[in-house]
């Protein structure tokens, strides 16, 4: 609750004693409004200078502001007073060779590196609409149990396919020093044109070796050139003289992939004279690279500690080779 004061009533004044009071109330208005004036002009006068001091020192920070800043020319970069960045990169590539210096540095090159996929898993097995198909742990694993006896985990003719595309696609193989075999658990030999282009999709992959297995061999469409085809055994035929065999295994001598280019292959590959260098990698699910599988391997390596896929070891392997050769 609050208390609310009531005013007194004013009280009733005749004659002189009338008149004092209303003089009284006239002077004490008047002094009301003049000091009511002056406290307005001190507020309009502390107003403005106060706008000026602010309005002073807005503009000196914006001058100072404006003065660290570059303009937009210098920002941008687009003005003549725009410099040259003070960081330089690392390393510059070279520029890239046009197709005709490619081919003629691949038809100059003396050496090539060989490459053989060893035991990779690539069979054929008649589907129920009687045609056929390569045989994998995807689709055909009750057949790899009731009728072959064998673990569905062994059948992954996927792996030679992602090491296939790693060993073609490589700058290696476009720059014309690189030559590609494959050979099955079936003891079947296949050499690979490197100028073939390895279907992306497994389907089309699946089907291609289908197609080869059963005719021995694949043409480019429009030329005879034959892409793939099936050799005679053994492997060690088709190896130059005086090549030097290594195979590569998880259990192997440890290198780095650099040192192991540096070590292994020869400094320049258009050198005549220096013994081409091969490397026996596996494409099978489980298992090594063994020497009793082939007798003419004169050590074993590996570049890394930890096991890796097919496909990353020979993109460690070429990579190491290519940087070796100064092939970007």
């Amino acid at each position: 609750l609050r208390f609310i004061p009531t005013r007194t009533p004013p009280l009733l004044c005749t004659g002189n004693a009338a008149k004092r009071i209303f003089c009284c109330t006239t002077t004490n208005s008047n002094t009301r409004g003049a000091n009511r004036n002056l406290s307005l002009k001190m507020s309009s006068s502390d107003e403005d200078s106060s706008s000026v001091a602010s309005s002073s020192s807005d503009g000196s920070s914006v001058a100072s502001i404006s003065a660290g800043l570059p303009n937009k020319k210098a920002r941008t970069g687009t003005g003549a007073s725009s410099t040259a960045p003070s960081s330089t990169p690392l390393e510059l590539a070279p520029p890239v060779s046009s197709i005709d210096n490619q081919r003629k540095f691949a038809e100059s090159s003396k050496q090539k590196v060989i490459i053989l996929l060893d035991q990779a898993r690539l069979e054929t097995v008649k589907n129920r609409r009687n045609m056929f198909e390569l045989l994998n742990c995807d689709d055909h694993r009750e057949l790899c149990k009731k009728k072959l006896k064998r673990d569905p985990k062994e059948y992954r003719p996927d792996i030679c396919h992602q090491e296939l595309l790693a060993l073609i696609d490589s700058p290696l193989n476009k720059a014309g020093c690189l030559q590609v075999y494959i050979k099955t658990t079936k003891n079947v030999l296949i050499e690979v044109h490197p100028s073939i282009r390895v279907p992306r999709t497994y389907k089309r992959f699946s089907g291609l070796m289908v197609q080869l297995l059963h005719k021995m061999k694949i043409k480019a469409a429009g030329s005879s050139t034959c892409l793939m085809k099936v050799v005679k055994n053994p492997f060690s035929q088709h190896l130059p003289a005086g090549t030097r065999v290594y195979g590569m295994s998880c259990q192997g001598t440890l290198y780095s992939p650099l040192s192991l280019a540096t070590s292994l292959v020869p400094p320049d590959p258009t050198l005549d004279g220096t013994p081409p260098v091969c490397f026996i990698i596996g494409a099978m699910a489980a298992g090594h690279v063994t020497v009793q599988d082939h007798p003419y391997i004169e050590k074993m390596f590996s570049i890394s500690e930890y096991p890796l896929s097919g496909a990353a070891a020979i993109s460690r392997i070429l990579g190491g080779i290519e940087h070796h050769w100064g092939i970007v």
